[in-house]
């Protein structure tokens, strides 16, 4: 029988405690504690991972949810063009979770928080009638500087990383390299990097519920309209499947006209798709017709 106690001593052990972490307090107290630097400010996102929402226990492994729980939260933290500091995991867990579940579950999540440098600080446990995970997951970046969305002015360019529409492919199909996208999504956080030192982007988000909803969502922070021309298509995948499918977790940026991007970033394509123009705000064309945002709406209720 699971017990909280039991699972927060076992993955108190397997949580490793990094020297050069900011998080000076972690599992097992009642908060914990972060140290930040006097020259960075924080950014916090929190996301939800729900069963029979976004993702169905007959099709999606412990190993996948354990991933895409902590994924999810670092592409927030890409976007802004921030590093990754410490995430907070709420779970709440249905009768059928066992303890080899659990298992798998927090071994990909804490690999992928090894790698990013999300250390995972603490968190809940609870019981409920279908799996819930909460993230929340915390970045620094320096002050002053995080990319935002409200931002982009008219004449800014557009530009999309990697290939759209192969997580909707790969949730339609169940297979192959589209399938292994919709599992596996690689959180842009070097690109996001890039995007605020580097490239100094004037706005930036993920694309998390579709090119054409996030875009109109850019561009209805910033007050700004744009005119866009077809993405890059992920092998396989259609227009629709690019322009409204979600969850391929790249970044979409503008930059300043005349801005020179590189074609690719340490192997991810970039790629110019159109411009920011004056209008009302929200409205994205595509080709010269409007692009209506059919992307994910969790209470776009039919």
């Amino acid at each position: 029988m699971l017990n909280e106690s039991d699972i927060v001593d076992r993955l108190r052990q397997r949580v490793a405690r990094h020297a050069r972490s900011r998080v000076v307090l972690g599992i097992g107290d009642d908060c914990a504690v972060y140290r930040p630097a006097s020259d960075e400010d924080l950014v916090f996102t929190t996301d939800f991972l729900i069963e029979d929402i976004h993702f169905r226990r007959e099709t999606h492994k412990a190993a996948d949810i354990g991933y895409l729980t902590l994924a999810r939260g670092l592409s927030d933290i890409a976007a802004m063009g921030a590093t990754p500091r410490f995430c907070l995991l709420s779970l709440a867990l249905p009768d059928w979770v066992d303890t080899p579940w659990i298992s798998r579950f927090y071994k990909t999540l804490l690999a992928l928080a090894s790698d990013s440098g999300a250390a995972l600080a603490g968190g809940d446990l609870a019981h409920a009638a279908k799996l819930t995970c909460d993230i929340v997951c915390c970045g620094s970046v320096p002050k002053g500087l995080a990319l935002r969305r409200d931002r982009a002015r008219a004449g800014d360019e557009i530009y999309v990383s990697g290939l759209l529409g192969g997580s909707a492919l790969g949730l339609e199909s169940g297979k192959g390299r589209a399938w292994k996208r919709h599992i596996r999504p690689e959180p842009r956080l070097k690109l996001g990097s890039f995007l605020r030192s580097k490239l100094r982007a004037s706005a930036a988000m993920d694309l998390s519920d579709g090119l054409s909803l996030d875009l109109a969502r850019l561009c209805q922070a910033s007050r700004v309209s744009a005119e866009i021309e077809a993405p890059p298509l992920f092998p396989g995948a259609s227009l629709a499947q690019a322009l409204h499918g979600g969850e391929d977790y790249e970044l979409l940026f503008t930059v300043p006209r005349g801005t020179t991007v590189p074609a690719t970033f340490d192997g991810l394509r970039l790629t110019r798709i159109g411009e920011i123009r004056k209008g009302r705000s929200g409205i994205v064309s595509l080709h010269g017709k409007p692009l209506a945002p059919l992307g994910f709406d969790h209470f776009a209720f039919k």
